[in-house]
């Protein structure tokens, strides 16, 4: 059961990441709520001028995770987010 969609869905086939959060998104996260935050976090990236790799990019994609997968805290784009026209 997936705990961001709320529905029987495959899961990821091992721990995106290290660590306590890793191992719950892993047990608790469909690959599909998965691929969603990954595309959010995209954007937060982007909207924020977020260089990957960095801790502030680290420490922002922690507290994105906790609270896209699990909070509902940041199912929403980020206050001045613009979608891109198209």
């Amino acid at each position: 059961m997936c705990a961001k969609l709320g529905r029987e869905l495959p899961g990821l086939d091992y721990p995106p990441f290290e660590g306590e959060l890793g191992v719950r998104i892993w047990r608790s996260v469909s690959q599909e709520a998965w691929n969603l935050f990954l595309e959010h976090f995209k954007m937060v990236l982007n909207e924020y001028r977020l260089a990957g790799g960095t801790d502030v990019a680290s420490n922002v994609f922690f507290d994105q995770a906790e609270k896209f997968l699990f909070a509902g805290g940041a199912s929403t784009p980020p206050p001045d987010y613009v979608a891109p026209r198209g």
